[in-house]
């Protein structure tokens, strides 16, 4: 009698909250000259009662609607393994330890090994590598593509170089099938930062395929600009089981167990085998192969994940729409602006609109016109990573990292490139005043 009184009273809670969010979430119509964020949430009732619901229960850290959710992104990317982190910048954390793994053998990453990678993006892409001891090695990107350029990549190749991590650009992909071909070609790993890309996909050897799959690793962010959000979260994912191993000990501790939080002896073997110079049947729970971190999610992020899921194709078909829309109505000032081109063989899922001003443009003030009439903007990040005072002792003793040829178009992208939104909850009128500002503050 007590549990069919306690489901009576959840649903009663949460139909209140159904109610609650039509209420007081509701956003208001656009009017033109109301201020156009970047990025924003987009979301109704149901990720609300699905965070209530997993508040009820009250499981907090990952439970049920954190396997649901591994479970449904994984089929929706077709791979084979997900796990649910924290955040973005943990996934790529998890994804680069995973390399430094003694499983791995001659294949590991160790300190001192290259990895190959890019300045203009973001700092979190590189961060692990410099933290562990491995050395970035930055080549120049393409304009106005904005991801690596695969000449300047087969350069920066030697006998020290264990792996490539990039990212696609605000949802634009690299060059995937040269990238991939090199990787294969030299034995190298391939991460890929998909964080900026969900949904977005490439044709490779004649198969369209989600990026992030085709890589050795890929990660995603759900922080709330993002394709989809669960307030802070990300995911890493693989098709390789070995890999998927690593993944999940180094997001959980570094532990050798496999056992899911509340589940203990999953293997059955808990309590009788020899772990490192451990006495004989020390509890496997507790045994450790890496140094690992505590990268999980809780579960009530897991469930507003869940809900975002079911509208994420949407958000990809409206990000693509409002790009296109965009783009069309620029091209009458292709003359002051570079606007963005898609990488060949690929269908983006757009996160941004990125503009590179031409030569007489000062990009300084034409964002500062775009601001002042409403339109949030923003840089392509870091602009060149390692002109940052994070790089101050590096670039003073010269160690730490290496750099291939000229950074010109990194350095142009820093001086003279920003970009705006398209994210899904803009309508037709948001996308035609943002047009409508922009051509005003070129001219």
């Amino acid at each position: 009698m007590n549990a069919i009184n306690q489901q009576k009273d959840k649903e009663q809670i949460l139909e209140l909250v159904r109610a609650y969010c039509d209420k007081y979430h509701k956003k208001p119509d656009y009017e033109e000259g109301q201020r156009i964020s970047y990025a924003s949430r987009v979301y109704d009732y149901s990720e609300m009662v699905n965070l209530v619901d997993s508040s009820l229960e009250f499981w907090l850290t990952s439970g049920r609607y954190t396997d649901e959710f591994e479970d449904k992104l994984a089929k929706y990317l077709g791979v084979k393994y997900c796990s649910l982190v924290n955040s973005g910048s943990s996934a790529n954390l998890n994804a680069f330890m995973a390399l430094t793994s003694p499983l791995l053998g001659e294949r590991a990453v160790k300190r001192g090994d290259e990895v190959i990678t890019v300045a203009a993006g973001f700092p979190t892409t590189v961060t692990p590598m410099i933290q562990y001891g491995a050395v970035p090695v930055f080549v120049d990107v393409t304009i106005p593509q904005y991801n690596i350029d695969v000449e300047m990549m087969k350069k920066a190749l030697s006998d020290k170089t264990k792996a490539v991590m990039i990212a696609h650009t605000l949802g634009n992909p690299f060059d995937l099938g040269e990238v991939k071909r090199f990787c294969e070609e030299h034995n190298l790993w391939l991460i890929e930062d998909n964080c900026d890309a969900l949904g977005s996909k490439y044709t490779i050897n004649g198969e369209e395929k989600f990026t992030g799959t085709i890589g050795d690793i890929g990660t995603s962010s759900f922080y709330p600009p993002h394709h989809m959000t669960m307030g802070e979260g990300g995911a890493v994912y693989t098709n390789n089981p070995l890999l998927n191993k690593i993944i999940r000990s180094f997001r959980d501790w570094g532990r050798d167990c496999v056992c899911p939080s509340g589940m203990d002896n999953l293997c059955k073997h808990r309590f009788d085998k020899q772990y490192g110079e451990l006495p004989l049947g020390y509890d496997h729970k507790y045994v450790y192969s890496h140094f690992g971190y505590n990268l999980k999610a809780t579960d009530m992020q897991a469930a507003i994940g869940c809900a975002q899921l079911e509208k994420f194709p949407t958000f990809v078909e409206r990000r693509k729409v409002n790009f296109n829309r965009l783009k069309a109505s620029l091209v009458e000032v292709e003359d002051k602006l570079i606007l963005p081109i898609a990488c060949e063989n690929s269908d983006p899922s757009w996160f941004g609109f990125l503009i590179t001003c031409k030569e007489g443009v000062d990009r300084n003030k034409v964002v500062q016109y775009i601001e002042d009439k409403g339109v949030q903007t923003r840089m392509l990040f870091a602009g060149n990573l390692i002109k940052h005072p994070c790089f101050n002792e590096m670039r003073a003793t010269g160690k730490g990292y290496r750099v291939v040829g000229e950074l010109t178009n990194t350095d142009r992208i820093m001086n003279d490139t920003f970009w705006v939104g398209v994210y899904p909850g803009m309508n037709d009128e948001m996308i035609d005043y943002m047009a409508k500002i922009i051509k005003e503050a070129v001219r």
